[in-house]
């Protein structure tokens, strides 16, 4: 935890790098290891949003105008609001905790070039895995399959993706509906995250675009997406393909995950290794809601950044959401 009157910044790059980064003389800036589970008595507290009693939990990013996270800000730093009515934010956490992880991958027959690298991609965000973090693997072409179920041993994953083969046409929607229930299922960690690795749009599935967005709004799941999308000029697309981008884009977005699309199949390893580095350095903004109606009702939820004097515009990110309870 930071001391309360020193701004520590700490920029966790691509390729899990971490370097010196000076915007001015102050504040001064200092990379330190984040704790994981086990070295905090704190380190179990969730950024997955969940309504507890009487309280709602937000992850949030916070990223620098070149990308790289920043983490050392403190409660005061943060404005919330919930249906544009300020909450008072009475919870605040910024530890690693363990993580129960879908990987929704993409076997499709327009793979085939791109497996290895999305292998590649796969092992290493599974190598910035905590010794309590949980992994199964759902894949998709025509339809999916839960290839493998949750387990702690994230070689396994490796093991099962090894003589993947490509073909057929692309179940993402259904590819995300067997992850999400999945997780519901089964997930024993408190944060929980799907990484979906796909190169297209959707041509296979049995269920809408409405309904999974609907499904993921109610999820306690962020979704982190890595489209892998060849330059429009390479060659021609399809409609799917084309709509790939922002339906990606949209599902990450609601969830407070995001999506990084890729064009060079080199960078697949260093985003994927970005993904799992954002995990590790979320803060978790929690309040009781003024508004205590057990409706069931949908509230929209903003977080405003107070930033600090020194620093660049930062971007914040954040789950747009949460259903209120009804009981």
């Amino acid at each position: 935890m930071v001391a309360p009157r020193t701004l520590r910044l700490f920029l966790a790059l691509t390729g899990c790098g971490a370097w010196l980064l000076g915007w001015s003389q102050e504040p001064r800036v200092t990379i330190k290891p984040r704790p994981r589970a086990g070295e905090s008595e704190t380190a179990t507290r969730s950024p997955s949003i969940r309504v507890l009693t009487e309280l709602v939990l937000i992850p949030v990013t916070v990223t620098d105008p070149m990308n790289r996270f920043v983490t050392g800000l403190e409660r005061e730093h943060f404005r919330l609001f919930e249906d544009k009515v300020e909450q008072s934010v009475t919870h605040f956490a910024s530890e690693d905790a363990p993580l129960s992880v879908g990987i929704v991958f993409d076997t499709s027959g327009s793979m085939g070039s791109k497996l290895q690298k999305s292998r590649q991609a796969v092992a290493q965000f599974t190598k910035l895995a905590n010794p309590e973090d949980e992994f199964f693997l759902v894949q998709f072409s025509d339809r999916p399959e839960l290839v493998l179920g949750f387990t702690r041993e994230s070689e396994e994953i490796q093991n099962r993706l090894t003589f993947t083969q490509s073909r057929g046409r692309t179940a993402l929607l259904d590819g995300i509906h067997l992850a999400i229930n999945e997780m519901k299922r089964n997930a024993r960690n408190p944060r929980k995250a799907l990484l979906v690795i796909s190169d297209g749009g959707d041509n296979s599935s049995r269920y809408t675009e409405g309904e999974i967005r609907n499904l993921v709004r109610e999820a306690d799941v962020q979704i982190y997406a890595i489209g892998i999308f060849e330059p429009v000029a390479a060659r021609g697309r399809t409609a799917e393909e084309l709509s790939g981008p922002s339906l990606l884009s949209e599902l990450a977005e609601q969830t407070g995950g995001r999506h990084f699309p890729v064009e060079n199949l080199n960078e697949l390893p260093d985003v994927a290794a970005k993904v799992g580095i954002e995990l590790r350095n979320q803060y978790v903004l929690g309040y009781a809601p003024i508004n205590r109606d057990r409706d069931g009702k949908y509230r929209r939820v903003q977080v405003r950044l107070k930033e600090p004097p020194g620093l660049p515009p930062l971007k914040v990110f954040w789950r747009l959401g949460y259903y209120a309870p009804t009981q």
